[in-house]
């Protein structure tokens, strides 16, 4: 399911703990997503998934359901 892949690309990339709050993990909520970390974070998510993220999604991947709302918007069903 892409939704497990994408818990699996966000703590991977930002060397989260097991027990994590998806629905509330967001930007700058925690200290492991900065600015360095939210580009590879980008990185990633479009290695992961096979699409290009373009300037609009860069900025509004603002939380791990915007992320998971922008692929959606890409094709990908999470």
């Amino acid at each position: 399911m892409a939704v497990d892949k994408l818990q699996t690309v966000f703590s991977e990339t930002l060397g989260l703990p097991a027990e994590v709050d998806w629905s509330a993990l967001a930007y700058r909520k925690v200290p492991e997503w900065d600015s360095v970390a939210h580009m590879q974070l980008v990185g990633e998510i479009e290695e992961a998934f096979g699409v290009m993220l373009d300037t609009a999604d860069v900025l509004g991947m603002s939380s791990f359901a915007a992320a998971r709302d922008i692929l959606s918007k890409h094709g990908v069903a999470a």
